[in-house]
């Protein structure tokens, strides 16, 4: 597809030329107010909370970023963060991976630890789901790329935090936004904050609706959000966070080559004929406790819980699910000098438990006259408890103005208890299983000859525990041979700033390499189980730079452009006797673009545009089959005014996919063929769409 690629070389040719032209009308023209790009914080997870002092790459979406597509779909945001790639089918099933890794996960997310504030959103099976969370409760969002284990825990290709929104500045707020779009898309979402000097509450309610555009495609999600802030002194607060979610979603599963290529619109005739679809009540909840001990010293301390009540209707059974998860996290932090030399520490420890049960029933589809799925005998039921702890700590040591070194390590050990309550094994019915200790070093020098400047070197090591599912063998029983996934990582960065601050690159170079890699061996319709096959190798570059550009006081410009060049590829894998080894690692494309800008007026006018590009990705291990390469274009502009003193509305209007592109939102990696028929590898992407949202903002 040469025109798309020429296409995205001119859009980043443009970006620059811009930028470039601007260093010489900066040192000119005095009378042009200039609009500097933002100090970045970061979560206070983090031993130090400056994004240009950190030793790693890490993307950040802040609010405004989060909501500069229709504010019901996450996928197309975090995509211009380089080196992540999130695919999504009908909002309904997504998997997001960073730098390859995850990318080769059947179904879901997993590989990568995720925070809402405090509070864990990955499962006790390793399952990280992000998209309960509604775009509009969303301060920031963090994604750390590589494996931090020493403070984040198992995660080999990252980890993302979630920041809760919060009113700063007035005292109440209310607003009432609605979205409505191509294919029956509804949105409509109140919210309600209170800022007080020593408390504060975030209250909203969203609804999303979508008929979908594919056959059984209809979705349905509510949920309510509560957080805010208790006994807020100088010393000490208290935070609590909590999220309830409902959500239906019908499934249409994915389709062959032929199929995709002429009735994309279709679904898998058998997730039509049994009307299958997710359906699951989510809450979590939590509570944080900041406390200032002394002028060198705090302690945070958060407690939490996760409960999820599910039901999945599939062709080949009916799926239910249970899962509570508990778990605590308290960390130290603080600083002390020696001689003269700062220092600046984390450490503490985090404990996490989840208990699951799950059972699964036939489904009788065929015989309910068309009415889709209908709950037979029951076929299997187990128990699973998990639980483990991670001890962490980290220092950064200051040794002059211009170099530092950073240090963690973290110590993780698992243990789970496995029971078959139905079709039981017949050696044991509860079984007993923990990995050994795993030690997760991390080591980082940062070299900032000013304060505009800032170079790093990091070796990290991170792990990846095995799913629930990757666990188990064909028979139901604890597989002894699974080893985590453990893998290490070299990373050369730099952060820059240009022309007064204006304009930020960051760029990042690095190469790992993952052994004991699980595998989704396919042993049934859609069921698989995991064994340690091989190793894979991740090396690559990411570029990312953002741009302001005060043109006169009437217009601002702000742009963005960002690029990853990767190489993933098996470089030992025998997988059955197969031997993959070499081949380019499936799931994941090799190369990923994205550019973008926003023009504002100051008279509440503006004009958006976004490009993303993506390379061809592997369907398979053996590489006989590719996804093709596309591009995606959206537009968006918007008008802000005020109505009366204090209450601001807001129009909005956008076109998705303007080009009306045919592309994979999603794929399935190593589809099996049955019988004659083709592999189902793809998930169709929306065609062109349109979108509309109306919001009113009342300050008091």
């Amino acid at each position: 597809m040469p025109s798309k690629k020429y296409l995205l070389l001119f859009f980043i040719l443009f970006i620059s030329k811009n930028i470039l032209a601007q260093e010489k009308e900066v040192k000119s023209i005095d009378s042009v107010k200039t609009q500097k790009l933002n100090e970045v914080l970061i979560s206070p997870l983090h031993i130090n909370r400056d994004l240009q002092n950190s030793p790693a790459s890490i993307g950040i979406l802040s609010e405004k970023e989060l909501l500069q597509n229709n504010t019901t779909d996450i996928s197309n945001v975090i995509n211009t963060i380089p080196g992540v790639f999130m695919q999504s089918s009908n909002i309904t099933t997504t998997r997001i991976s960073i730098r390859g890794i995850g990318a080769r996960t059947p179904y879901g997310t997993n590989k990568i630890r995720a925070f809402y504030g405090s509070i864990p959103l990955t499962s006790g099976n390793s399952e990280t789901v992000i998209d309960d969370i509604d775009l509009q409760n969303i301060k920031q969002l963090e994604v750390i790329k590589g494996p931090l284990s020493s403070i984040y825990g198992a995660g080999l290709g990252g980890a993302i935090l979630i920041s809760p929104q919060s009113l700063q500045t007035a005292r109440y707020q209310t607003e009432v936004s609605s979205v409505f779009g191509s294919f029956g898309l509804l949105k409509n979402r109140v919210s309600f904050d209170l800022n007080q000097k020593n408390a504060s509450l975030n209250l909203n309610y969203h609804n999303l609706k979508t008929d979908g555009w594919r056959e059984n495609s209809a979705y349905n999600r509510e949920g309510i959000t509560l957080s805010g802030e208790l006994f807020r002194k100088e010393k000490s607060k208290l935070t609590y966070i909590s999220n309830y979610t409902y959500l239906k979603a019908y499934i249409p599963s994915s389709i062959n080559k032929t199929t995709f290529e002429n009735n994309p619109q279709l679904g898998a005739p058998t997730w039509v004929a049994s009307k299958g679809f997710k359906e699951y009540k989510s809450t979590l909840a939590g509570l944080a406790y900041d406390f200032k001990i002394n002028e060198h010293l705090n302690n945070s301390t958060s407690v939490f819980i996760n409960y999820k009540d599910s039901n999945e209707p599939r062709p080949f059974d009916i799926l239910r699910q249970y899962t509570f998860a508990s778990g605590l996290r308290t960390q130290f932090s603080g600083d002390f000098t020696i001689g003269k030399i700062k220092n600046q520490f984390i450490g503490g420890i985090e404990y996490f438990r989840d208990n699951y049960s799950g059972n699964t029933f036939e489904n009788l589809y065929q015989q309910n006259n068309g009415n889709g799925s209908l709950q037979g005998d029951p076929l299997t039921a187990s128990d699973q408890k998990r639980h483990f702890y991670n001890i962490f700590s980290q220092i950064r040591t200051l040794l002059t103005d211009q170099f530092e070194v950073q240090a963690g390590l973290n110590y993780n050990k698992t243990k789970f208890e496995l029971q078959n309550v139905f079709a039981a094994s017949a050696n044991d019915p509860k079984e007993n299983y923990s990995y050994d200790g795993i030690f997760s070093p991390q080591l980082s020098v940062l070299y900032k000859p000013n304060e505009v400047r800032t170079f790093y070197f990091s070796i990290s090591r991170g792990f990846s525990l095995p799913a629930t599912e990757e666990t188990l063998t064909s028979s139901g029983n604890i597989n002894p041979n699974i080893k985590p996934e453990t893998g290490y990582n070299f990373e050369l960065g730099g952060k820059l700033h240009f022309f007064n601050k204006k304009l930020y690159t960051e760029i990042a170079v690095f190469r790992m390499e993952i052994k004991d890699l699980l595998v989704a061996k396919r042993i049934g319709d859609d069921q698989y189980e995991g064994v340690n096959a091989g190793r894979t190798f991740h090396e690559g570059i990411e570029i990312s730079l953002k741009h302001n550009w005060s043109i006169n006081s009437f217009l601002n410009l702000n742009s963005y452009a960002a690029a990853s060049i990767g190489n993933y590829e098996f470089k030992e894998f025998d997988n059955n006797g197969n031997n993959f080894s070499g081949n380019k690692l499936t799931g994941v494309p090799a190369n990923t673009a994205s550019a973008g800008f926003n023009l504002n007026t100051n008279s509440g006018f503006y004009i958006a545009a976004d490009f993303q590009f993506t390379d061809k990705i592997p369907l398979n291990d053996a590489n006989t089959a590719f996804s093709d390469s596309y591009a995606l274009l959206n537009l968006k502009t918007g008008y802000q005014f005020e109505i009366l003193s204090g209450l601001k509305a807001r129009l909005d209007a956008g076109i998705n996919n303007v080009m009306n592109e045919k592309y994979a939102s999603m794929i399935l990696t190593n589809a099996a063929a049955v019988g004659t028929a083709q592999p189902r590898y793809y998930y169709p992407g929306l065609p062109i769409n349109y979108y509309g949202i109306v919001s009113l903002n009342y300050l008091f």
